[in-house]
């Protein structure tokens, strides 16, 4: 069965109802933005990963203007 709270007339069990609903709201709210927040650094990090493999071929054809460019990327993204 279920208590009463005769004070204010609600029960105890849809107290505990409406808890366990909030800690789960709560709980996937953070999940969602732990998820978000992988996301972002895996694309950065993948991001991160092909400037610095275009700046590698830049410099080895001699393309300055490419180097400076990507470079200023890579400090963008890094910022």
């Amino acid at each position: 069965m279920y208590s009463k709270d005769t004070s204010i007339g609600i029960n105890s069990t849809a107290l505990e109802v409406f808890r366990i609903d909030k800690m789960n709201i709560q709980y996937e709210a953070m999940l969602g933005l732990t998820a978000e927040l992988i996301l972002d650094d895996a694309l950065r990090t993948y991001k991160r990963d092909q400037l610095q493999k275009s700046i590698d071929e830049a410099l080895a054809s001699g393309n300055e203007q490419m180097f400076y460019q990507l470079t200023q990327e890579l400090q963008e993204l890094d910022h």
